[in-house]
């Protein structure tokens, strides 16, 4: 089989990791890829916003399957382009990609399938923003309505900065704080059948101990020992097919990837966001635990023969990644750094580099080229062992000013 993925972050290199294990894969590409990716695939320049582009390159390649990664191409319709071409693929049309494009819609779908989530208002102006976070009030939530790459949340106890955070955006939904730990749980569809993944939290803010800003991700870990048992039975019910029965209802069927943000609360299990595919850093540690080789997976779902799978097999141990960021993430990342110590963080096998933004210089050297420049992710027998030996990764690894968070799975660890 011949797969070709569209993208070029930490979530794409995880792909095109475990695809490169799948005896079936015998032709990879990347497009646009980055300096990791092209150990693993051939890359090529494309823009991943342009479907007609993207399409052909498929079609020249003869491609039996294009796995598209990031969020921007999905709801600029990229798969639709493709799947015109005839050629399968795995990610959500456009206007089903727009569970995550419009928080606006999501809601309305969510309340057409009766899923549990956050009470709402969708915000156009500044009065109606004062007014909705004086209804709830603080910890104020406020969502950008549009695509924001993972950063266009603001959760505050600061009301100022909740209502700056609203005007900045043309329309906001402001909705009620969601107490208790968060989950992400990934599932593939092909529009009728919903196939949950392993659940997995990352962990968002920049700084040790939840302080500081929001970020896309630091790090990441599954599984989740603390998590109820029933979790995952739990939430295909009530979350994930009801989602994909509604959008099929609605002349949108979903397929590829449906992620679903959760909060456990108090008074249960609630969405906080859906996405429309793979969440970065959570798929560096969900895809390092798959047994099951992966371009079959994907193919099913592109060609809504999920319902004939055998069950996942999954790794009974444990993964975390750790991401390391470039000096002054997430406000002012700097980028041009030279990247040293890759080989060795591999070296004795313990972790692997997943490059999230990196590029060739001129000199042939791996340098930063993004905000979260490489996760580094690991696996054990239990999460103790896979965050040391990942830790053990990231402190092989020299980049002028880089950050990372020291604390990623040590309380699950503990």
């Amino acid at each position: 089989m011949k797969v070709l993925v569209i993208g070029g972050g930490a979530r794409e290199h995880a792909l095109c990791r475990s695809l490169s294990q799948d005896p079936a894969v015998s032709e990879l590409h990347c497009a646009p890829g980055n300096a990791g990716i092209g150990q693993l695939a051939t890359v090529h320049p494309v823009d991943q916003l342009d479907g007609p582009a993207v399409a052909e390159l498929a079609a020249r390649l003869t491609a039996d399957l294009v796995v598209v990664g990031p969020e921007a191409p999905l709801v600029a319709g990229v798969a639709d382009a493709v799947r015109a071409a005839g050629i399968p693929v795995f990610g959500p049309s456009g206007a089903a990609a727009q569970l995550e494009g419009s928080k606006a819609f999501a809601k309305d779908v969510m309340a057409g399938a009766g899923v549990p989530t956050a009470r709402s208002y969708l915000c156009t102006t500044p009065e109606e923003a004062a007014e909705a976070l004086d209804a709830f009030g603080a910890p104020y939530v406020v969502k950008d309505d549009g695509l924001a790459a993972g950063k266009g949340v603001v959760v505050t106890a600061d009301r100022t900065a909740a209502l700056a955070h609203a005007a900045a955006c043309d329309k906001v939904v402001i909705e009620e704080y969601l107490d208790g730990p968060e989950v992400s749980l990934f599932a593939i569809t092909d529009g009728t059948t919903v196939l949950p993944l392993q659940p997995a939290q990352d962990f968002k803010r920049a700084l040790d101990g939840d302080a500081g800003p929001n970020t896309g991700g630091m790090g990441a870990y599954s599984p989740l020992p603390w998590a109820p048992q029933d979790l995952v039975a739990e939430v295909l019910e009530t979350v994930l097919q009801p989602t994909v029965d509604e959008l099929r209802r609605r002349g949108t069927p979903f397929s590829g990837l449906l992620y679903a943000g959760l909060a456990l609360t108090s008074r249960g299990t609630r969405v906080i966001e859906f996405n429309a595919r793979f969440g970065d850093p959570e798929t560096q540690v969900v895809l390092a635990r798959l047994r099951t080789p992966l371009a079959g997976v994907l193919l099913a779902s592109a060609n809504g023969t999920l319902a004939d799978l055998e069950p996942l097999r999954w790794d009974e141990g444990a993964a975390v990644t750790v991401v390391v960021a470039a000096e002054g993430y997430p406000a002012a990342p700097r980028s041009g750094d030279v990247i040293e110590g890759l080989a060795e963080a591999e070296a004795d096998g313990g972790a692997f580099v997943l490059h999230a933004g990196t590029k060739l210089d001129e000199q042939g050297r791996v340098v930063s080229a993004g905000g979260r420049v490489l996760s580094v992710t690991a696996t054990g027998t239990d999460l103790a062992e896979a965050r040391e030996r990942a830790y053990d990764g990231v402190a092989k690894i020299r980049l002028a000013g880089s950050q990372h968070r020291t604390d990623i799975a040590l309380k699950a660890a503990q």
